[in-house]
C-alpha cells in the first residue's frame, strides 16, 4: 500500500517538488518501504522517538526534525538529524549554532512560521520572520535553507491557500536578501496540492503515504 500511495502522489506533483515522509508513530518497516519506493527525506516530530528509529535504519536517508525542538534537546538532535526544519527563535538558533560549532559541522535549518498566528501551534510570528532570517544569516555554523509552515487543519484544503500565499511572500522577501535559500516547505496530506499550486518546493506527508494512524486507546 505504501509503495502504491507514493507512486500515486508522485504522479500528482511536479518532479522538482520534494516529498518528506512524516514518520511519527510509524514503524521501521514502513519507513524502509517508503525509502525503497523512492523517498529520501523523512521527518520526526520528537527527538526521543527519532532516537529509537534512526540508529536502526542504515539506509541513506535525510532526516529532518519537523516538530518543536526544545533547546535542551538541541545537542541530541544534532546527533540524529541532518536538518532542523522548525527553528522559531533566536535562542534556539543560538543553541544550534553552539552545538554545531562544537561538532565542527554546518547545520541546515529552516524557520518555522506560525502563519495563522494560532496559539496552539509552534512557529515564529510572521511579522518577526524577516528579523529572525537576518539574525540567522550572521551565524557561522547554521545555514538558512528555507521556511516551513502549516496551514489550518480544516476539512477544506482551500482554507489553506491564503496562508500559503502569505508564506510564499515571506519566503521571497527573505530570498531577495539571502538568495541561497531554496526550500519552501508547506502542505500536508490534506492540502499538499494547494501548497504545490502556491509554490511549495517541499511537502510533508504522513497519512497520504502510510495511511491513518491507529487510534490511541
Amino acid at each position: 500500500m505504501i509503495t502504491e500511495n507514493i507512486q500515486k502522489i508522485l504522479k500528482t506533483i511536479p518532479g522538482d517538488v520534494t516529498v518528506l515522509a512524516a514518520a511519527k508513530t510509524r514503524s521501521v518497516e514502513m519507513v524502509r518501504e517508503a525509502h525503497q519506493a523512492g523517498l529520501i527525506h523523512f521527518g520526526h516530530n520528537y527527538v526521543q522517538e527519532a532516537a529509537a528509529m534512526i540508529p536502526v535504519i542504515q539506509e541513506e536517508i535525510q532526516w529532518h526534525m519537523i516538530g518543536h525542538l526544545q533547546r535542551n534537546k538541541a545537542k541530541q538532535a544534532l546527533g540524529l538529524f541532518d536538518m532542523v526544519d522548525s527553528v522559531d527563535s533566536q535562542r534556539l538558533a543560538d543553541e544550534l549554532e553552539k552545538q554545531a560549532r562544537q561538532l565542527e559541522r554546518i547545520l541546515p535549518i529552516m524557520i518555522e512560521i506560525n502563519i495563522g498566528e494560532e496559539e496552539a501551534k509552534a512557529g515564529i510570528d510572521p511579522n518577526q520572520a524577516l528579523q529572525l532570517a537576518d539574525y540567522i544569516g550572521n551565524l557561522s555554523h547554521v545555514q538558512l535553507a528555507g521556511v516551513m509552515t502549516m496551514g489550518p487543519l480544516s476539512g477544506d484544503p482551500e482554507n489553506s491557500r491564503a496562508y500559503f500565499k502569505q508564506t510564499r511572500k515571506i519566503f521571497e522577501q527573505i530570498k531577495s536578501v539571502q538568495p541561497d535559500i531554496q526550500i519552501l516547505s508547506m502542505g500536508m496530506s490534506h492540502d499538499y496540492l494547494v501548497a504545490v499550486e502556491e509554490g511549495a518546493t517541499m511537502i510533508r506527508l504522513g497519512t497520504a503515504i502510510f495511511g491513518e494512524r491507529p487510534q490511541k486507546v
